[in-house]
């Protein structure tokens, strides 16, 4: 099935306890394009870049299956970038740099060629951006997945409650299901931000693993214990990229399906931060998916009579 993704391509600069990197591929769509392509053929890209983007990394995308005619090239202006620097127990960052460049005034084009796609997945970006997508889109996709941060909820709330009631599913973390529903029960909190619009609500918690929430449904998909993480960076949008991707492949919205998407979401997750930007992604072997997803299906089958 087909698949459009919506975010940032861009440039990042890291610093872990694990070294540091230059100027680097990164960016939501980035991360979400190239975990979603280990399970949809063809997914497509609406973004931005400035001139100053290598076009040996649009290659890479388009090397993994990307359809990059959605990605405007603006000639003579920088490409967003971003700079951080975690601290040691690698859950908490600074943000060093954050230059907006093309991301400021990025009006979404979507080609004519994307119309008629089944599944959306809008990455972080202005809920006014977001909600133009779904709008220029012909026909309602299947499914669409949104993603967002405490930064819009600060400073552009009444935009992203419009936005929400014109998706299916969102995607934030623990700290912003609490800010977005005023609620500190998580379980209280999913009941009222579902209230809002989106019918299904995924809960990030990090190394903590992930909820996932639909109706009086609830799922609880547990994290990889990892023995080193190198880089957060893009996890949880490669989260969003198995998530979604495995949806697109199996043609399958239902509660269940969804439940196995957790788990490759957290999958290609586990993978991401085992090496700095999209090192681990783009040397992916299917095989080494597969065997992934198993350990976390190890982690929590239990056999036991009651």
């Amino acid at each position: 099935m087909s698949l459009l993704t919506v975010g940032s391509v861009a440039f990042d600069a890291i610093e872990t306890p694990f070294g540091k990197t230059d100027k680097i591929i990164g960016g939501a769509a980035t991360y979400i394009s190239l975990a979603s392509s280990y399970f949809v053929k063809d997914g497509k890209l609406v973004a931005v870049v400035g001139g100053d983007f290598p076009k040996s990394d649009i290659k890479l995308l388009e090397n993994h299956g990307v359809n990059t005619e959605g990605l405007q090239i603006k000639e003579n202006e920088k490409s967003f970038f971003w700079s951080g620097k975690y601290h040691n127990d690698m859950n908490s960052r600074d943000t060093l740099v954050t230059e907006l460049n093309v991301l400021e005034y990025f009006d979404p084009i979507v080609p004519e060629s994307y119309q008629g796609v089944e599944f959306l997945m809008l990455g972080n970006l202005a809920p006014t951006v977001q909600r133009t997508v779904i709008e220029r889109l012909e026909k309602r996709p299947k499914l669409i997945v949104l993603d967002t941060m405490n930064f819009w909820m600060d400073i552009m709330l009444e935009e992203l409650l419009k936005t929400l009631k014109l998706v299916d599913v969102l995607s934030i973390n623990d700290e912003e299901a609490r800010q977005l529903s005023g609620e500190y029960s998580l379980v209280k909190a999913a009941k009222k931000i579902m209230e809002m619009g989106p019918k299904t609500l995924i809960i990030k918690k990090g190394e903590h693993g992930a909820l996932l929430f639909q109706n009086d449904n609830v799922f609880f998909a547990p994290a990889l214990p990892l023995e080193e993480v190198f880089d957060p960076t893009g996890a949880g949008d490669s989260f969003a990229g198995g998530f979604i991707g495995y949806l697109a492949k199996t043609n399958d919205v239902s509660f269940n399906s969804m439940k196995k998407a957790i788990i490759y979401g957290s999958a290609m997750a586990s993978f991401t931060v085992e090496k700095f930007g999209t090192e681990r992604l783009v040397n992916l072997d299917k095989d080494d998916l597969e065997i992934r997803f198993q350990r976390f299906i190890d982690l929590v089958q239990l056999e036991a009579k009651i």
